[in-house]
């Protein structure tokens, strides 16, 4: 009689700034994760699951412009509901989910935005520790597809995406995310 396999769940973050490169790595991290296990792959938990930023996108001018930590605030919520709808439903089945972008972009984009390591550490508590971090540290200078997280909170909060500020605040969500990708840099600590 053959025995049953129980699945190990595996949490997988993917961070970085550029969104086509990070769902790349997205799919080659739960492709390498789950070979010859398709019954144990999860998927990949994509950024605005929740639509809060499409949502956003097509808000008029009178909604004003919103601050980064406002866009953080979203961010986190967006977690949640991507949280509570697909990772810890996958994960209690046993399947392997990849985060992309997880926390540590959000983070890295909240410092670069010039926000306290610990109201940022603080306000992403809630999310699990990932057992794997990836770290994709390429980054076109002129995207094409859909934007990230980092180039959408960007655009949004400093005047347009070719803007000096948000070209400033890209690069140094990337160079945080670099420092970050070291390993000698905790789990937790923030970027």
């Amino acid at each position: 009689m053959r025995r049953a396999t129980t699945l190990k769940p595996r949490l997988i973050a993917v961070d970085g700034v550029e969104a086509s490169a990070v769902l790349a790595a997205a799919k080659a991290a739960l492709a390498a994760s789950t070979p010859g296990a398709p019954g144990a792959r999860g998927g990949i938990s994509r950024w605005d699951a929740s639509g809060i930023f499409q949502d956003l996108a097509v808000a008029d001018d009178e909604a004003g412009v919103p601050s980064a930590r406002t866009l953080l605030l979203l961010y986190a919520a967006d977690l949640a509901f991507r949280l509570r709808w697909q990772i810890r439903p996958a994960l209690a089945e046993g399947r392997t989910v990849v985060v992309a972008p997880y926390v540590d972009t959000a983070i890295a984009f909240g410092r670069a935005a010039g926000l306290q390591a610990g109201w940022l550490t603080n306000l992403f508590s809630f999310a699990p520790r990932a057992g794997e971090r990836h770290f994709v540290h390429h980054r076109e200078a002129h995207a094409t597809g859909a934007k990230g997280f980092v180039a959408f909170a960007c655009d949004r909060t400093s005047g347009g995406a070719d803007s000096p500020t948000c070209r400033r605040m890209l690069d140094e969500t990337a160079a945080r995310l670099r420092r970050a990708a070291k390993p000698t840099a905790s789990r937790r600590r923030p970027v």
